[in-house]
């Protein structure tokens, strides 16, 4: 059994440096994060990838960046809780890797741990570019 703690907190650094390296700098990177995890507490994992699908261009890279990172960690870390078999897939929707991978996932707890888990991710991403933030901010000052 992992500990998922850890796991979002891995994942939720690297969601932080990735979005903040599409976006330029992490006052954009957190503003981007704390969207996309407002969608996911209140509407689940297939409206985090919608949301994250429908950004403009000036949040686009970084709301891919997002979706990479979430498929990166459904398909490496919770690996058990995806369904290999083929299931019945609408391909006009399911084309990103993501939603592929939510949509065969197994059962209705292991779709609710995979947000759980992405939860905890966002909100340590979240915390991270918070951080970053202030630092960037200080080193601009004192430069």
């Amino acid at each position: 059994m992992q500990n998922l703690d850890r796991l979002g907190a891995e994942y939720g650094s690297n969601i932080a440096k990735n979005v903040r390296s599409k976006l330029g700098n992490y006052k954009a990177a957190e503003t981007l994060i704390t969207k996309a995890l407002g969608v996911l507490q209140e509407q689940g994992l297939y409206a985090l990838g919608l949301f994250c699908e429908s950004r403009g261009n000036d949040e686009k890279g970084g709301a891919i960046e997002i979706l990479n990172q979430a498929a990166k960690m459904l398909e490496k870390e919770l690996e058990p809780i995806i369904d290999d078999k083929d299931t019945k897939q609408n391909d006009n929707f399911c084309q990103s890797k993501f939603f592929k991978l939510i949509d065969k996932i197994n059962g209705l707890d292991n779709l609710m741990l995979a947000a759980k888990v992405m939860e905890k991710a966002l909100i340590y991403a979240r915390y991270r570019a918070k951080a970053m933030k202030k630092i960037e901010n200080e080193s601009i000052t004192n430069s």
